[in-house]
């Protein structure tokens, strides 16, 4: 790396920033990409095996050699950057294309598709060189006077080739910052987030339940998002690998936890939390109900109170992280978690409407639903912001280096010797496998799994 070259990683946050004045060739990208995960088609299998196709089909409104410069993401526990390109779409029916203009009293003629496009695999070049046209000369002067370009003069008609592989992925002074209490804040905040989605399934703060079910029939989510079924190209996985169609991969992933709780995986769901720990019944008659979810509390006939425990039931680290929130959210107990969070990322109006509740006040249900899905999204962008800024980027750089940043002095433990010094902490197979860094109040960890990938199939072979 030459002194001045400038980083993959650099090179993106200059896509990012000036992405509206980019637009990439979406057929160059297409004819040598290869995918870093299993290709799924449109449809269902029926109990033969055969493949049914969904009644209605996209159709590309922008059908050119080119789209805007995509959003850029970093994933949150590999080293892995994708390019997120959207596509206006228009639904017509798969018969005879005849176009869907309106659904539940919603005009659909404008719909977006989104494309992921891996350009960094598991700290390796994934896409070697990106084709675009630049609309601005200040983009232009600046990325020739990173080295990108080679052109002399800005031509907005010209087509740029910009190679990635030779770059490298990180630059030789980057910082990073502290993890320090990140972990327990991700994890109340993914503890709510649960919760919330949980009452919201299958609720619209916009929509009434007969447009979701329209929604649905047209294979549209409540936010207006494509949701067509999708299924795995192969029938037989081993078949698909014995004849090359599918290929396999170790990828190494990168997470963050606590001396307590490895990660974020180790959290349940909403849902099967709140039948492990508690009970709802019926107010007028006691009758438990089975299977609880919290789909059911907007019934007003129902009432929750914690679950009688047997001396069986071991009560886990996970289980102290998140019954005192699921307590102050049901009203049981006014410990002021939840309001506090929800204060921290500007979700005010919920902690208002949950801190009235236990007083008997009337709320309504569409203003509670509304606030739910005010909060969830602020809780959302919280926390992204939070990888971003700070895990990402460092998970980026262990999986590209192999290495903690220099900043980060900590002694490698295998999960035995982890396991001893942290009993708290509990191993899948592969994390058994692992290794492992107590930095701070947290705990790095590095495993392997097996990953499964679509092979490009050469032009010959399809024909």
């Amino acid at each position: 790396m030459t002194k001045n070259q400038i980083s993959l990683v650099e090179l993106i946050q200059i896509f990012a920033e000036y992405r509206n004045n980019l637009i990439v060739n979406i057929k160059r990208l297409q004819e040598d990409y290869q995918r870093t995960g299993i290709k799924r088609i449109r449809g269902v299998r029926n109990e033969n095996g055969e493949l049914l196709q969904p009644w209605l089909i996209t159709e590309y409104m922008d059908d050119t050699d080119y789209v805007g410069m995509g959003e850029f993401q970093f994933n949150h526990n590999t080293a892995t950057i994708n390019m997120l390109v959207k596509r206006r779409v228009k639904l017509a029916q798969f018969e005879d294309q005849t176009l869907t203009i309106e659904v539940a009293g919603l005009l659909v003629n404008d719909l977006n598709t989104f494309n992921n496009y891996t350009i960094v695999s598991d700290g390796k070049i994934n896409v070697n060189s990106l084709q675009v046209k630049i609309s601005s000369k200040k983009v232009f002067d600046l990325l020739k006077e990173k080295g990108i370009l080679d052109a002399e003069k800005f031509d907005f008609q010209s087509e740029h080739t910009i190679q990635l592989e030779n770059l490298p992925l990180i630059a030789a002074n980057s910082s990073y910052s502290s993890i320090h209490g990140l972990f327990n804040e991700l994890a109340e905040i993914k503890v709510l987030i649960s919760i919330i989605c949980a009452h919201l399934k299958k609720e619209s703060d916009i929509f009434i339940e007969t447009q979701l079910d329209e929604f649905k029939k047209h294979y549209l989510s409540k936010n207006i998002y494509i949701n067509f079924p999708t299924i795995n190209e192969y029938t037989d996985i081993n078949q698909a690998l014995v004849n090359g169609t599918i290929g396999s991969k170790r990828s190494y992933k990168i997470d963050i936890g606590s001396q307590d709780i490895l990660n974020l995986s180790k959290l349940p769901s909403a849902n099967k939390f709140l039948n492990r720990m508690y009970r709802l019944y019926d107010k007028e008659t006691g009758e438990i109900i089975m299977k609880p979810s919290f789909e059911m509390v907007f019934d007003e006939n129902l009432a929750v109170r914690h679950r009688l425990l047997s001396s069986r039931t071991k009560i886990t680290k996970v289980d102290e992280l998140m019954k005192p929130i699921f307590d102050n959210f049901l009203g049981l107990e006014q410990n002021g978690i939840v309001g506090g969070i929800l204060k921290k990322v500007g979700a005010d109006n919920l902690a208002q409407l949950l801190q009235d509740k236990p007083t008997g006040k009337q709320i309504n249900k569409e203003e509670i639903v509304t606030a739910l899905t005010v909060a969830n999204k602020k809780l959302e962008q919280y926390a992204e912001n939070i990888y971003q800024d700070k895990i990402s980027p460092l998970v980026f750089y262990i999986g590209s280096t192999g290495l903690l940043p220099d900043q980060m002095e900590a002694k490698a433990m295998t999960a035995d010797e982890a396991a001893a010094k942290y009993p708290n902490l509990q191993f899948s197979k592969d994390e058994q496998e692992g290794t492992f860094f107590a930095v701070c109040d947290s705990i790095i960890s590095i495993y392997t799994k097996t990953e499964y990938y679509s092979k490009k199939v050469p032009i010959l072979n399809q024909l």
